[in-house]
């Protein structure tokens, strides 16, 4: 099976998803769209969509109009019922693709903090069967909110934080598939007026305990995504045999 990576950024990757993606077989294109105007392969081709994040927001189109050819291939694989799962940036992009209202948090969520499953994750193929609640690691200043039709999955009492769009398309905000390589480029390059008050002592404490574990449960959440993908049957128009987003 053929996955793509649309990245946004060099330094916010696949990650640990690209581990997983290795281990169970399949092959993994990245695609850095804010650089590159078409994927490496025809997008009909991919069986599977990660879409990751980047410093960038959905509403600075203005500054990158690659945004805008992005929002135009992310609706058409959410047509064609491609498998997607969105992580932070990407989990808002795919809110936005589908109509939902996206924006600016009060305050910054940067750090460690739990997350609750809803009801409605029970029954949910990806999310089924994880822990009722678990630590996890944030950094993002917008959040999205859920989408008509969708089913919550997780949240905690700073925003929503993952949900799932009919049976392909998953939008999480947290970050499972940060590495701590990532995590310490991340914290390297914070910008403290953006950030605000942050406590980078306590968050390298914490980061240190929690990210093996950490690692694992994205690993598990990737592999969770790909079994759903090796047993779809997307329908694919003949629209989405283009080979760019702005096609």
């Amino acid at each position: 099976m053929r996955v793509l990576s649309i990245v946004h950024d060099a330094d916010a990757g696949a990650g640990v998803f690209a581990d997983a993606v290795a281990e169970r077989g399949h092959e993994l294109d990245e695609w850095d769209i804010s650089r590159r105007p078409e994927p490496p392969a025809p997008i009909h081709e991919y069986a599977a969509v990660l879409v990751f994040g980047g410093p960038m927001h959905v509403d600075q189109e203005e500054r990158h109009g690659w945004l805008r050819d992005e929002h135009r291939l992310l609706q058409q694989l959410l047509a064609d019922e491609v498998p997607l799962m969105g992580v932070c940036l990407g989990g808002q992009l795919l809110a936005k693709a589908l109509h939902a209202r996206v924006g600016r948090m009060p305050s910054p969520e940067i750090g460690w903090f739990e997350i609750e499953l809803t009801p409605e994750a029970a029954a949910d193929p990806v999310f089924g069967g994880l822990p009722g609640r678990f630590p996890s690691f944030q950094w993002h200043l917008y959040s999205f909110e859920l989408p008509e039709g969708a089913a919550p999955l997780a949240g905690n009492e700073r925003c929503l934080q993952a949900f799932r769009a009919g049976g392909s398309a998953w939008a999480i905000q947290f970050h499972p598939e940060v590495t701590w390589e990532t995590l310490e480029s991340w914290l390297r390059s914070s910008k403290p007026q953006e950030d605000g008050a942050l406590d980078f002592a306590r968050l390298v404490a914490e980061s240190r305990e929690l990210i093996g574990s950490w690692n694992a449960f994205g690993k598990e959440l990737c592999w969770r995504f790909l079994a759903v993908a090796e047993g779809a049957t997307p329908r694919r128009a003949a629209t989405t045999r283009a080979t760019s987003p702005g096609s």
